[in-house]
């Protein structure tokens, strides 16, 4: 397959990604994009770190085997678990998404940040490097987001529950001077709306979105895989392994993502 029509393989735990792809898509509108959401097996946050490489391993062959010049593990979580395992069996680059720790740091005035991330990425090796290597001077409050995903898997971004989980969650943090709050898992991106309506300018909010869709340019434009300035209207198919679509298909339209094929597939182990 050519570079002109091989798409970009994106990944993630469920719909959280689509926060990935959407800012791929504007930066590089003339990629092909194929996504799977594993919204079947959500969250991964609190799978055993076993299941989630071996899950991550098997969305990246069903990828590649559609022709993905290159993955993007949009997921914190899998990131953290799996990357390296996947880097050493396939030839394709793959970049892979983590808790903005560093810009956090440099953002925070007070030097006390905040980290909401799944209980999986908190226990991860991965976290506590970028911790220890951009924090000497900076306190960390770290929280799991018990219950974040699985409603945002139910195209729940707003509302009284989403609130609630919010409050118990970011309070303390508010009440310990942090300044800060990394966005650790790509779902939380779509909470930002919320998170201001409650807290106002009490947090700088970093997701990294942007940063991974700059990061995709690059090793597309150093591996000589960008598209054929040619290929006009690049597909866009977006997968989910869960049976019911239509969280996806809204997702999708609030984007802005149009044109898209959103259809319900099986990826088995």
């Amino acid at each position: 397959m050519s570079n002109g029509i091989a798409p970009i393989g994106v990944f993630d735990s469920g719909l959280g990604g689509m926060s990935v792809a959407a800012a791929i898509h504007r930066r590089l509108p003339g990629e092909a994009i194929v996504y799977v959401a594993d919204s079947g097996f959500a969250p991964y946050g609190e799978k055993t770190d076993a299941f989630i490489k071996t899950r991550s391993r098997t969305l990246a062959q069903w990828l590649i085997r559609r022709g993905a010049k290159a993955l993007v593990v949009a997921c914190n979580t899998a990131t953290t678990q799996a990357i390296s395992l996947l880097r050493s069996e396939f030839a394709i680059p793959v970049i892979g998404v983590e808790p903005g720790i560093k810009p956090a740091v440099q953002s925070s005035a007070a030097k006390v940040v905040g980290v909401l991330a799944t209980a999986a990425t908190l226990r991860s090796g991965r976290l506590q490097e970028l911790l220890s290597s951009h924090g000497r001077d900076c306190r960390f409050v770290c929280q799991a987001g018990h219950g974040l995903v699985e409603l945002i898997e139910q195209g729940t971004v707003a509302g009284a529950c989403v609130d609630a989980l919010l409050d118990k969650y970011l309070a303390p943090m508010a009440e310990a001077g942090v300044d800060t709050l990394v966005l650790g898992s790509t779902h939380y991106a779509f909470l930002m709306p919320s998170i201001t309506r409650a807290f106002g300018d009490q947090f700088h909010l970093v997701e990294t979105g942007s940063a991974i869709a700059r990061r995709v340019e690059d090793r597309l434009t150093e591996h000589g895989l960008r598209a054929d300035a040619s290929v006009a209207n690049p597909a866009l198919h977006l997968y989910s392994t869960a049976s019911e679509t239509r969280p996806l298909q809204r997702l999708a339209h609030a984007l802005c993502l149009v044109g898209s094929e959103v259809a319900s597939v099986s990826v088995d182990m």
